[in-house]
């Protein structure tokens, strides 16, 4: 065995973080080959609890890559770096107004939705865990619509795929998790079935991750 440090790019995440599988969606798409370290959220009370993952990821949370030299934390952050070092195929458009319609929706999913219906949101609400999730899934998607309305054509901003579809497809599942009515949100729902047909979103699916629970995978 060769005693060369390895560069292959490390994803510590969890199968069902739709935060690592932004990330590992982004990876897919840009054909870059990386190892997984799993990080099991509900084992042990929580293996991102630990100390040595806390010295990984001070907010103890996944995803965190460590690539290049360097450890990552925060999706959004991960995905632009990446991006910026290894450009093509590009996850954000050419055009200055489409990349701005691209990071409002980022940032809707990744800073209006998400965070609210975390599993560590979800843990401290309790029995009516699933009443706050739908909640809040249900506000962000009602902004969203109407955007994706106007900023869509194929994928979430023109004909491109964007950083905005990596995080609209993991947002979607959770929705379908927590039992929200889709048929609410028409343009969300093609878009969500146009990209789920995507061998890089297929091959990054909760399902199909060394982690995934036998009785989950696909």
């Amino acid at each position: 065995l060769s005693s060369k440090p390895s560069i292959t790019p490390v994803l510590y995440g969890y199968f069902r973080s739709s935060c690592s599988w932004r990330v590992r969606i982004a990876f897919a798409l840009k054909g870059i080959e990386y190892e997984q370290k799993p990080v099991n959220l509900i084992k042990d009370g929580g293996q991102q609890l630990t100390d040595q993952f806390k010295a990984i990821n001070p907010m103890q949370q996944v995803p965190a890559v460590t690539i290049d030299g360097i450890t990552l934390s925060q999706s959004l952050a991960i995905i632009q770096y990446i991006e910026e070092t290894r450009p093509e195929p590009r996850l954000l458009p050419a055009d200055p107004k489409q990349r701005g319609q691209v990071r409002i929706i980022c940032d809707i999913i990744a800073s209006g939705i998400q965070p609210l219906q975390n599993l560590y949101v979800l843990q401290k609400i309790g029995a009516e865990k699933v009443q706050w999730a739908q909640h809040f899934i249900n506000r962000g998607f009602e902004a969203l619509e109407p955007i994706l309305k106007q900023t869509a054509g194929k994928y979430c901003v023109g004909d491109e795929i964007s950083m905005a579809d990596i995080c609209l497809v993991p947002q979607v599942y959770n929705a379908e998790r927590f039992k929200v009515d889709m048929s609410q949100f028409p343009t969300i729902r093609r878009l969500n079935q146009t990209l789920t047909e995507i061998d890089a979103f297929k091959v990054s699916h909760p399902s199909c991750q060394p982690d995934t629970p036998d009785d989950l995978q696909a």
